[in-house]
């Protein structure tokens, strides 16, 4: 029943990460579409047509902060509906003052499918102490389904889990770890 309840709960941090990044793109697209302006530097760039640089983008609703999202910088092509983000880590604040955080290399946002890309060291970790290690992740916007083909490492209070390919389901909240799966409770017995 533990092991049932902690993926739930790892399904539902992926979640909530797909979803900032979801209202991240439609917060870019809202203010481009109104002509709304900030003060922040816009610097066009090779093929790009947008590039920011040193990004904060924080939500907040009600007086409280809900997530946040900090870039070494933000690319847009316009041309291709593509948005590439550098040095990236999203942080999430939930009720309770729990928080996840997701970070990356790079990602890469298709505005028109929303379907998100997250590569190089990504690192999912939660302050009630869970953490998720790989290479990368792809998110897939219609299907709610997050995927990657990598090596996939989980740690929590009481477990470790190390194998090859990852999928969830959002919608069944179901997390699978395809091969060469081990599991290791820390009271030091393997599965």
């Amino acid at each position: 029943m533990m092991k049932k309840v902690k993926i739930l709960l790892l399904v539902s941090i992926l979640l909530i990460a797909g979803m900032v990044l979801t209202s991240l793109w439609l917060n870019l697209r809202g203010r481009e579409a109104s002509g709304e302006r900030e003060d922040v530097p816009k610097v066009s760039v090779g093929d790009a047509d947008v590039r920011l640089e040193k990004i904060l983008f924080v939500e907040d609703k009600h007086g409280q902060k809900t997530w946040e999202l900090e870039a070494k910088s933000i690319q847009q092509y316009q041309n291709q509906n593509i948005m590439e983000l550098e040095d990236v880590r999203v942080t999430v604040y939930m009720e309770g003052g729990r928080t996840v955080t997701i970070s990356g290399n790079k990602g890469k946002v298709h505005q028109d499918s929303k379907d998100m890309e997250l590569v190089g060291d990504v690192l999912l970790t939660s302050s009630d102490g869970y953490r998720l290690k790989t290479h990368s992740v792809s998110y897939h916007h219609s299907e709610r389904k997050v995927t990657t083909p990598d090596l996939v490492e989980v740690e929590g209070k009481e477990i470790q889990l190390v194998g090859t390919g990852m999928f969830v389901d959002m919608e069944a909240k179901t997390i699978k770890v395809l091969n060469q799966v081990k599991t290791r409770w820390k009271g030091g017995k393997e599965g």
